[in-house]
This record gives structure tokens, sequence and C-alpha cells, in this order.
């Protein structure tokens, strides 16, 4: 697998710059994979259009891959025999991990969100609410 380009943008963004095609090569929806990438490391983003993660924060290549790492491990591995050859399905709010090498079945954790701390403009939010 190709490691995650990272090109920082300005001073207070980052974008992940071959992240559809890392979503390809992992065989997941881009959603699952930018949700997962932006609850780890704590901040909010969005895909452009150039098909290319913007994530607010500085951000280098060592920790993207880090997360990727993790998510490799938890969403794309078989937890039975360690192939990566497996499908994510959804099945009434939960995700199974349906192995296409050994056949197996394994429930996998959904991607929960953190605290979010709300930082600047407080304000301009108490001004507004009065």
């Amino acid at each position: 697998m190709k490691p995650p380009q990272i090109i920082r943008i300005g001073t207070k963004k980052s974008s992940f710059v071959n992240f559809i095609e890392t979503c390809k090569l992992l065989h997941r929806l881009p959603q699952h994979l930018q949700s997962f990438l932006l609850v780890e490391l704590g901040t909010s983003g969005s895909v452009d259009g150039n098909n290319q993660l913007i994530i607010k924060g500085r951000f280098d290549q060592k920790q993207i891959e880090s997360v990727l790492r993790s998510y490799i491990k938890e969403y794309v591995t078989c937890h039975t025999c360690r192939s990566p050859d497996t499908v994510l399905q959804k099945d009434t709010r939960l995700f199974f991990l349906q192995c296409e090498t050994c056949g197996s079945r394994c429930s996998v954790a959904s991607i929960k969100s953190g605290f979010q701390a709300v930082t600047g403009k407080r304000a301009a939010m108490r001004a507004k609410a009065t």
C-alpha cells in the first residue's frame, strides 16, 4: 500500500492527497474511512472537488499513517486469518467484517466521536445568544 501523501494548506489545514486512492485499495467507502480519521484525529474536515480529504489542523504523514494502520487492523484485516480480503457490511446498526478467504464473520465496533471542544468565536456566540 502506498503511504498517505499529506500537503499542508496554509498554516491551519492539511490535505490527504491520495485519499480516494487509499479507499479503493482498502475496498472501503470514503465516508467510513473519513469519519474514522476525523474522529481519531479529533478534528473536522471534508472531501473537496479534487477528491482530497481536507483536514483542519496541522498533521504530518506519520500521524495519518498511524491512524490508517489502526483502521486497517480494526476494519480491514480478518480477525481470524489476518487476510486483507474482507468486506464491511452494515446490518441493523452493526458493522460486520466478512472475510472472503476463510468465510468468518465478526462484528466490529462502530465509530464513536469523542468530546470536541468549541474553540474560537466564543465572544461572537455569547453576543448572539443575548
